[in-house]
């Protein structure tokens, strides 16, 4: 079913109206008046939408997890979920965060609250529980798929941050060689030398 273009432009609007409020100020100190009119709104279009200033920060990062869930699974797609087909070219996981490059320095800025890092952690930690079916296989007897969960997360985002931290210098391409380096020293599919 194909979503109305003008609720697809307005949420959009308000996105943007809301990372732009964002770089100046926490999420808790943004009104409803303000963005709307950065947004170019009235607030009863604004409350169709959303009832409140956090549920339009919510939904984007819902939208920007599902496009990072796509670039996260595309690799893994491409092989039909044989790892030791991976390449390095087919990660795109470094192509999203640069797509989505000014709300990722929002959420990892170290002036802004752990509470948008956590929503991103949860978010993430979701669809990261798809995915370790196979590594659970694998695992020890008694393994604790929570810790396992919660560990992958954090890889993902420690990569992410040391790349904001440099200031996302470091090229697309070079990340993909370095994660792919990275996933392959503890893979049985390693080929020694």
């Amino acid at each position: 079913m194909k979503q109305d273009l003008r609720i697809i432009k307005t949420q959009e609007n308000l996105r943007y109206a809301l990372l732009k409020l964002l770089k100046s100020k926490p999420l808790e100190s943004i009104t409803i008046a303000e963005l709307c009119r950065l947004a170019k709104i009235n607030r009863g279009t604004f409350y169709l939408h959303y009832k409140d200033v956090h549920g339009v920060f919510k939904h984007y990062v819902e939208v920007i997890v599902e496009d990072l869930w796509r670039s996260y699974e595309e690799p893994y797609h491409k092989t039909n979920y044989k790892i030791e087909k991976i390449q390095a070219d087919m990660i795109k996981i470094f192509h999203h965060v640069k797509e989505y490059q000014d709300f990722y320095q929002i959420v990892f800025d170290e002036r802004v609250p752990m509470m948008y890092y956590y929503l991103l952690f949860d978010t993430i930690r979701s669809f990261m529980r798809e995915s370790v079916d196979e590594a659970l296989q694998r695992a020890e007897p008694g393994m604790n798929s929570d810790y396992l969960i919660s560990y992958q997360t954090n890889a993902i985002l420690g990569i992410l941050i040391e790349w904001h931290r440099q200031s996302y210098k470091t090229s697309i391409q070079e990340l993909n060689k370095q994660l792919f380096d990275i996933l392959s020293i503890n893979s049985p599919f390693r080929k020694n030398d």
